[in-house]
Formats: structure tokens, sequence, C-alpha cells
């Protein structure tokens, strides 16, 4: 049951010659979900060997170039592949006079409905579920309509102890009751059945100035993607930019008590991305580099019997 994050693009606004602007993949127990569609992205995923036919759901984070100019060639190449299943966009509602902008000069040949699903929220609103997760949505600080995004799994229902089966003689309605948490007159649920796996989560913060209430938002996650596109020298050309600095990044995943923290989104001033990473791994140790290519899993922790 795989749970991973594929970098595509770790750019700012600015590409270089090797990093390319924002894209990510996050695949959730075979779903793919594309996270951001900067210019590139899929050449980068053609690159990865991702199969584009997996991809049915796009999350944008704000409508600014780096952000989102990689989305007329890949809805092009869907047509043009022949897609008809339909392709769902959440997004800012910005998004629908873009969308419209491609249909109207570029839409002769999608034969498969393009789905926006407006995003609007000011505190983490779910706009996305399944039988195995659920998806959130929640403001950043930019200085435009921006949103960050919270993939986490669901509670698993829990599992029963074969041998109390029979050692308290449960019937199936006995079982059932356990099985959903609720304690019986023989037993307690606690007692005889177990949590199977621990449920995994990913974050995604995209352009952001730091603010309070973001640590809470995404609190306990075991993947943190936060933008680092300064380091605390250009502190206040970050503050300006409403972007963050590296440290920013690392006292959030600290605050937040993440697991780990990947970096992304840097300025093209760094031709080495060491002090990026020194600094915030000063704060917060469990700090990493996103890269063209980067894989970061999230393991699936069971119970163990």
């Amino acid at each position: 049951m795989d749970f991973s994050l594929l970098t595509l693009g770790t750019a700012s606004a600015l590409p270089t010659a090797n990093r390319y602007p924002s894209a990510h993949i996050l695949t959730v127990r075979g779903r793919l979900f594309l996270i951001d569609c900067g210019e590139s992205a899929q050449m980068q995923i053609r690159k990865a060997r991702v199969s584009l036919a997996k991809i049915d759901n796009i999350f944008i984070s704000h409508l600014h170039g780096d952000h989102v100019f990689g989305l007329f060639g890949l809805l092009s190449t869907f047509a043009m592949a022949g897609r008809m299943t339909p392709l769902y966009i959440y997004a800012p509602a910005g998004l629908a006079r873009i969308l419209d902008f491609f249909k109207d000069e570029f839409g002769e040949g999608v034969k498969y409905d393009i789905v926006l699903n407006p995003v609007n929220c000011t505190a983490p609103v779910q706009i996305y579920e399944n039988r195995t997760m659920e998806i959130l949505a929640f403001p950043l600080r930019h200085r435009e309509q921006t949103y960050g995004y919270l993939f986490r799994e669901k509670q698993p229902r829990r599992n029963i102890l074969k041998e109390a089966v029979g050692k308290y003689n449960l019937s199936l309605s006995e079982i059932a009751r356990l099985k959903e948490g609720l304690d019986i007159e023989k037993v307690s649920a606690a007692e005889v059945t177990y949590v199977p796996y621990v449920p995994r989560s990913f974050a995604y913060c995209s352009d952001t100035a730091p603010f309070k209430a973001l640590p809470s938002w995404v609190k306990g996650v075991d993947l943190l993607y936060h933008e680092a596109t300064f380091t605390e020298e250009y502190r206040e050309l970050a503050k300006k930019t409403f972007h963050s600095t590296a440290a920013d990044a690392a006292r959030c995943a600290l605050a937040a008590g993440a697991k780990r923290l990947v970096l992304g989104h840097y300025s093209s001033r760094f031709k080495s991305l060491t002090p990026v990473l020194q600094e915030a791994r000063a704060i917060f140790k469990e700090s990493c580099l996103a890269k063209e290519g980067s894989i970061f899993d999230i393991p699936l922790l069971k119970y163990k019997l």
C-alpha cells in the first residue's frame, strides 16, 4: 500500500538549467495525484515513467505561472492520447477563465470532461474523499489566493484478535460492534481488537509567508513539503514577496510535530542548495532537499501481533 511523493520541479518563478517549475506526483494506494503543474510538468512525468492515464485529479495551489503554465500542454496531451474519462481539477476559482480560454482556443479535440472544483476556504476544509483517504484544503498567506493541501489516510477499521472469538464466544453482531471500537458486555474493544496500521499523511505548503495557524493545520504529518525560496540572508525579500526562508519552513515543521520536512521552490540565486539545507537542519534535523526525480516514501507501519 504505497504512499510516496515524487518531485518533478523545485524551482521558484525563474527556472534554471536543472531545476524545473513546481510539480509533484503523490501516489496513495495506486492512485496518482498531480500537485501543481508548472511548465515542463508533462515532460518530467514522462521522464519519471509515470502513466498519464492514471492521473485523474490535479491540485493547483495558486495561479502564478510557475504553478500552472504546464497545464495547457498536459490537457492537450490527454486529448491527443484519446482520454475519455473525466479530469478533476481543484484550484482557486480564477482557474475557470483560464480553462475557458483553453477550451475556446485549443479544445477542439478534447473529448473528456474537465471538471473544476473551486477551492475557497478560510480554514481547513475537506474537498475530496474516497473509501480510504481524504484531502483537505487550507489557505496560505501569499500575494494572491493560495491554498495548501493535506492528504491523509482514514483511520482503518479495527481487527479482532482471532483467539478472542472462541474465548468469549462472540457472535457476528458482537464482533461487528467491537470492530467499530465499541465495548460489549463481555469484553471491551481495547482488549480484543487492534488497529491494523497507522494512517499516513502528507501536507503540501506551497508559496506562503509564515503565519501562526499553519503548524496546527498540518499537525503531526508524516511528511511536510514546505517552500523554502530563500535563506535568512534574504529575510526582507522573503517578507516583501510573501515567501518563506528555510528557517521558516523548519520552524513550521518543528511546531507541527512533523516527522520529516521536504524543502523546495528554491530561488534561482542559489547555485548550491547546501546553505538552504544547513539552515533548516539547524532547527529541524529531519529536513531534506527536494530534487527533480526525488522520491519520498512514507512506510506503512503495521500492528505487530
